[in-house]
């Protein structure tokens, strides 16, 4: 007869594949039940460690744990892509941005420097440690990019999330109670977006850089040479048209060029080893697409943004089209690499 334990048990092993079940529910009920007294087995319930251990080896299975199912290992492989080029699109980012600030304000004197330091002074205790994390903690980013690319897979998500806190700081403040300080509304359409931005890819490295997964690779180049050019590309559109660059400018622009790079590789090359490449690439330019909008939307009717609006409108244009064109040239790599019925190697 079956208990309420065993029951229970069997709810919770649904969160698995059900492939995964087929072969292993049996086994997995029985060590769980196997040193709890029948007796008080209606009495039970699976302890939240065990839940925990079950949802976790429920995301290694949907992400490419060895034994999945082919379609568990392309969207694996898909998710470890998007993680990897969003770090690098991050990594360089956090690099360029202070960079550029620190240039600035210690090139124009003490009035330059007086507004870099008013940045962080003058305020309460709350806004002062706000805003030196803000400023401080995206520098984990080149950490976890590096962290992974040589397998240090821990301190990689660590400095993932901790590089993607601050996201949270501007989303707390603009859907709390208002500030008293006569500051305008917040916009939570761009501070969730951009929270999004910073915490998808980090949560992405989390789940599917697990234990069983395969170690991160670049394409090409070495790790420092593709981040010092994603730098090169992301600071050199912000210096060279300063009047169009927002916050957003750098890394979409990085994006487009990265994206477009990869789109002339994939055309002249054969190799199909990464299916999940464009449809990873198109995930990440869907969310970039959505916070340019986001952030370009309170200046459609300001009569003095001619430039930005001209600038952010030209590359929400390319993202756009960036996008389709990724999620096509992904849809058909994806297809290509099913196996064919009845065929052994699948061509």
């Amino acid at each position: 007869m079956t208990t309420l334990l065993e029951t229970r048990y069997r709810t919770v092993l649904r969160l698995l594949p059900a492939s995964y079940r087929r072969d292993r529910e049996e086994e997995m009920v029985e060590t769980y039940l196997w040193d709890v007294d029948r007796d008080l087995q209606d009495q039970s319930r699976p302890t939240f460690g065990e839940v925990a251990s079950i949802a976790a080896l429920a995301v290694r299975c949907r992400l490419g744990a060895p034994g999945a199912p082919r379609r568990y290992a392309l969207l694996g492989s898909a998710v470890r892509l998007f993680a990897l080029s969003a770090l690098l699109l991050q990594a360089a980012s956090a690099i360029v941005g202070p960079v550029l600030q620190l240039t600035w304000s210690f090139t124009h004197g003490p009035s330059g420097r007086h507004m870099f330091l008013t940045g962080f002074t003058g305020r309460g205790t709350t806004e002062t440690v706000a805003a030196v994390l803000t400023w401080t903690l995206p520098l984990l980013w080149p950490v976890a990019y590096f962290a992974l690319l040589h397998d240090l897979r821990r301190p990689a998500r660590y400095a993932a999330l901790g590089a993607a806190l601050p996201a949270l700081w501007p989303l707390i403040r603009a859907i709390g109670p208002p500030a008293g300080d006569g500051r305008a509304p917040g916009l939570p359409w761009y501070e969730t977006s951009a929270a999004l931005l910073a915490w998808l890819p980090a949560l992405a490295l989390c789940a599917a850089y697990h234990r069983d997964a395969p170690a991160a690779r670049l394409p090409a180049g070495s790790p420092g040479l593709v981040l010092l050019a994603a730098c090169v590309v992301t600071g050199g559109s912000t210096v060279l048209l300063p009047g169009v660059a927002d916050l957003v400018w750098a890394p979409a622009t990085g994006f487009v060029v990265g994206a477009l790079g990869w789109l002339l590789w994939r055309a002249r090359s054969t190799d199909r080893a990464t299916p999940g490449a464009g449809l990873a690439l198109a995930a990440l330019g869907l969310l970039l697409l959505a916070v340019r909008i986001a952030a370009l939307y309170p200046w459609l009717h300001v009569p003095a943004a001619g430039a930005l609006l001209g600038g952010g409108l030209g590359q929400t244009a390319a993202l756009a089209a960036l996008t389709v064109a990724l999620a096509v040239v992904g849809g058909r790599d994806l297809a290509r690499s099913r196996p064919v019925p009845g065929r052994a190697d699948g061509r």
